[in-house]
């Protein structure tokens, strides 16, 4: 097959879910509906932090940056594969696949970043109860979601250069629903070395360091659980965990999921299927999950939409 650089490659070619036409209009009922639930709940969640000033907290300033940007994870992908569905096409144009890779490795680093920085605000607040104010002061939060940003964007950036580097033929198959680097390192017909070693060091450095702070600062309000001699106490730690502990539970399951799945198997679908879970049901989840389990946010919620109710 005639191979070209990436300038003579005007699209790529994406797989769908399912190649039986009958199913089509049932994926795109179904993936609309979730898309539309993930936007919907997660604007919620941002419009009750920002109205409630009794949410004007670190935490949930924290929750209000993880709502956006699992909204635009979402936004990433599930658009252009329903404009794919109800077109019955499959293609990609090159910017616009470079454009999703883009994003995506923002998106889901910002979604690592962020968990970890609430899982400290959680630490802080249980563990140094009394200098929660000092650590955690509004400059040193903000500090910390641009500083974040900042990595992700410097790091995604290199990536998006490398990959400018590489060469495909004509017509390139994409083995996904959407365009993912690891995929792309698998279609090209370049010595893809020096990407997939990047790709690996920072997924460990960008993986290793938050995760093992997130189980430090667990086993750190574990102890003083432990320690805690009132029940009201103990019963206001599992409220205040809880929902973020299903949340991390769920982002890094899924992620496991999704590598696990495609080390041990070469099955494009079986990817697909596992990839469908952190992109698109985990960002659609964590909504109901901190509105169900959280009083402080289900009351915001209660009293946002019965402002909107009240008006003309």
């Amino acid at each position: 097959m005639e191979s070209a650089n990436h300038t003579g490659i005007a699209e790529f070619v994406l797989l769908s879910l399912s190649d039986d036409r009958q199913l089509q209009p049932l994926f795109f009922g179904l993936f609309l509906c979730m898309y539309l639930v993930t936007v919907l709940g997660n604007l919620l969640i941002i419009l009750a932090v920002s109205s409630d000033t009794h949410l004007h907290s670190p935490m949930y300033f924290f929750l209000c940056n993880l709502s956006f940007v699992e909204l635009c994870l979402t936004s990433a992908t599930i658009p252009k594969m329903l404009v794919n569905i109800q077109a019955q096409r499959k293609d990609i144009s090159y910017r616009g696949c470079l454009t999703q890779v883009y994003f995506l490795m923002i998106f889901a680093g910002m979604d690592n970043f962020l968990l970890t920085l609430m899982t400290y605000d959680l630490f802080v607040a249980i563990c140094q109860t009394l200098n929660y104010t000092v650590i955690m002061n509004p400059r040193l939060c903000v500090l910390l979601v641009l500083l974040s940003w900042l990595i992700m964007f410097w790091v995604t950036l290199l990536h998006i250069l490398l990959r400018k580097r590489l060469t495909f033929s004509t017509g390139t198959t994409v083995p996904h629903f959407f365009c993912e680097l690891s995929q792309l390192l698998k279609a090209t017909s370049s010595n893809t070395l020096i990407n997939i070693i990047l790709l690996y060091v920072v997924t460990t450095l960008l993986g290793v360091f938050p995760t093992t702070g997130i189980l430090y600062s667990y086993s750190q309000i574990v102890c003083s659980l432990m320690r805690m001699s009132s029940s009201v106490g103990k019963s206001k730690v599992f409220s205040t965990c809880g929902s973020h502990l299903c949340v991390v539970s769920l982002f890094y399951g899924t992620g496991l999921g999704v590598h696990l799945s495609s080390a041990r198997t070469h099955s494009s679908q079986g990817n697909m299927i596992a990839s469908v879970m952190y992109t698109v049901v985990t960002p659609m989840l964590n909504p109901f999950i901190y509105s169900l389990r959280n009083k402080d946010v289900k009351g915001a919620l209660g009293r946002l939409l019965s402002r909107a109710a009240s008006c003309p």
